[in-house]
C-alpha cells in the first residue's frame, strides 16, 4: 500500500508529529487558560491521547495494519522494560552531564536551589515528560514507523531511518542552540536519542523500553541539571553517551529472547519473509 511505502510512511509520521502537538495545544486552550496550573498536565495528557488516536487511524485506514505491530504489548515484561529504559536513558545523560562538568564545557547547576523548592513535583515533572514527549513520540517513531518500515527494509536500515529522520525533525525544535553549528549538533544528539530508542525496540520487540529511554533522557536532566558553557561540545558528549547506550542495548540482543510483535507467527520470531524479525 502507498501509505506503507518508506517515503510515505516517514512523511505521514512527521505530519502526525506536528498534528498531535497542534491538536493538544488547541484542544486544551478551548477549556483552560495557558496560565492555569492545570494547563500543562491536561495538555500532555491530550497529547498522548491524540497520538494514540492518530496512530490508530493511520494504521486502520491508511496502512491497513494491525494495531499489534505498534508494540504496546500487554505482558509482565512491559514494566521491567520501561524501568530498564528509564535507567539506561538517565544513566546516559547523567554520565554526559557529569563529563561535561568535568571537562569545563558546562557548570553544575546548584541542585538544591533548582530542584529543592520543586522536590514534591519531581515525579510530576517526569510524568509530564513521559506523557508530553516520550510516550507519544516513541509511539509514532519506534512504534508505528519502526513496524511499518520493518516490512520493507532491512533491520539495519530501519534503525538508521527512524533515528536520522527523528533527529532531522529537531532542526526546528526549541533548544539552547543559537548558531547553525549548534543546531546541527542538536540534530545529531536527537538522532542519537532516536537510535537508543530504536535499539530498545529492536532488542525487546516492544515499544516500552524505548519509551523508558526517552523518559530517562529527561529524568537525567532533572537529576543532574547543568548550565552550558560550550553547548556544542556538550551536545557531542550527549550524542556519544546515547549512542553507546544504544549499542549496549543492541549487544544484549544476541542470544537473548526477543519478543515478536509484528509479522507472521508471533511465537517464531520471524517476519513475513521468514527472516529473523528485528522486532
Amino acid at each position: 500500500m502507498k501509505a506503507t511505502h518508506p517515503v510515505w510512511a516517514v512523511l505521514i509520521t512527521v505530519a502526525a508529529m506536528f498534528a498531535q502537538v497542534l491538536a493538544a495545544s488547541r484542544l486544551t486552550g478551548l477549556f483552560l487558560d495557558a496560565g492555569s496550573p492545570l494547563y500543562l498536565p491536561v495538555a500532555v495528557t491530550v497529547t498522548t491521547l491524540t497520538s494514540l488516536g492518530l496512530v490508530y487511524l493511520i494504521r486502520r485506514f491508511l496502512g491497513r495494519q494491525s494495531w499489534r505491530g505498534v508494540g504496546l504489548t500487554r505482558s509482565w515484561r512491559a514494566v521491567p522494560h520501561l524501568l530498564a529504559g528509564v535507567m539506561a536513558g538517565a544513566a546516559a545523560i547523567i554520565a554526559a552531564n557529569g563529563l561535561s562538568v568535568a571537562l569545563g564545557v558546562a557548570t553544575l547547576t546548584p541542585w538544591w536551589d533548582l530542584v529543592g523548592p520543586q522536590l514534591p513535583w519531581v515525579l510530576l515533572n517526569v510524568a509530564i515528560a513521559l506523557l508530553g514527549q516520550a510516550f507519544p513520540e516513541e509511539l509514532l517513531w519506534r512504534g508505528h514507523l519502526f513496524d511499518t518500515l520493518s516490512g520493507r527494509l532491512s533491520p539495519r536500515t530501519v534503525l538508521i531511518v527512524v533515528s536520522v529522520c527523528f533527529g532531522a525533525l529537531h532542526i526546528i525544535s526549541g533548544s539552547a542552540a543559537d548558531t547553525p553549528a549548534e543546531r546541527l549538533l542538536y540534530v545529531l544528539h536527537a538522532t542519537a536519542l532516536g537510535f537508543a530508542g530504536a535499539a530498545a525496540r529492536a532488542r525487546t520487540g516492544a515499544v516500552w523500553m524505548a519509551v523508558g529511554v526517552h523518559t530517562g533522557y529527561h529524568t537525567g536532566n532533572i537529576v543532574l541539571p547543568t548550565q552550558d558553557i560550550q553547548y556544542g561540545v556538550q551536545l557531542v558528549i550527549m550524542a556519544a553517551t546515547l549512542t553507546v547506550t544504544g549499542l549496549l542495548i543492541l549487544a544484549g540482543r544476541r542470544g537473548g529472547h526477543t519478543e515478536s510483535v509484528s509479522g507472521g507467527d508471533p511465537t517464531s520470531g520471524r517476519d513475513r519473509s521468514g527472516q529473523p524479525s528485528p522486532s
